[in-house]
């Protein structure tokens, strides 16, 4: 649990807009993930093996596990600084996620799901609604608003999570293997239809995949998750750490 004061994002005059600097290092179970990675206005893939770090980075971002040690700032605001005690929780960060799967509401329509986020701001229904409406017309799944999650395809349904995570217009978008649980057809096309999304929207995106074509197509560029090479090529049991190195 962080013990660390939560609140609101400290500014910092002179740095660079629409960008995300990490630097320092954070402990989920035997992994150690040490960070450091400056970000600016593209889309950048996380690229590594299962287990090695990728998840744990978006949640570092997202506001959902605070950091060990170290700082980052998201458009020159301090989101997580361990030595200055401050923590400003998911809620407050304005980040949109999508996942790669489950991302849907079951029991509310299409339209409901994209505007769920803006009446959680409290924002009223009807407003909330009108502006899902033309938001999911912006993105071209206008006719898909009425429907529920089980009578839309895979990538219909991924389309509306998408639109969702936009909707508030997030100052930073994290996708976690968007694309992998659909059959290639559809990958293929949603796969051009979000990097259409994602470039119109301004700030940092990042897309962890296993995906070559992923990284080629959708990505601007690639950070890949390497050990160190004294762990690479052993196997690591019972309470030995593993240590990812993000540079």
């Amino acid at each position: 649990m962080c013990s660390r004061a939560r609140g609101h994002a400290w500014k910092l005059d002179g740095e660079a807009l629409m960008s995300v600097m990490l630097k320092g290092s954070v402990r989920q179970g035997r992994l150690i993930l040490d960070i450091d990675v400056a970000v600016g206005d593209e889309i950048v893939a996380i690229s590594g093996v299962n287990g090695i770090g990728k998840t744990t980075f978006l949640r570092v971002l997202a506001g959902l596990l605070p950091l060990d040690t170290g700082t980052l700032q998201v458009n020159g605001n301090v989101l997580d600084d361990v030595n200055n005690q401050i923590f400003v929780p998911a809620h407050l960060r304005n980040v949109g996620m999508v996942f790669q799967d489950n991302v849907l509401l079951p029991f509310l329509s299409a339209l409901d799901n994209v505007a769920y986020p803006l009446m959680a701001t409290g924002i009223g229904r009807q407003q909330a609604q009108q502006l899902a409406i033309d938001a999911m017309g912006q993105h071209g799944i206008g006719h898909l608003a009425q429907m529920k999650p089980t009578q839309l395809s895979g990538g219909q349904q991924q389309r509306v999570a998408l639109v969702r995570a936009l909707i508030n217009k997030p100052q930073m978008v994290l996708l976690d293997e968007p694309l992998s649980a659909l059959d290639v057809d559809a990958r293929r096309e949603v796969r051009s239809w979000l990097r259409d999304q994602l470039k119109s929207l301004p700030g940092t995106k990042f897309v962890v995949t296993h995906d070559l074509v992923d990284i080629a197509e959708l990505c601007d560029r690639e950070i890949a998750f390497m050990q160190p090479p004294s762990q690479s090529h052993s196997q690591l049991l019972g309470n030995e750490t593993q240590t990812t190195i993000v540079r």
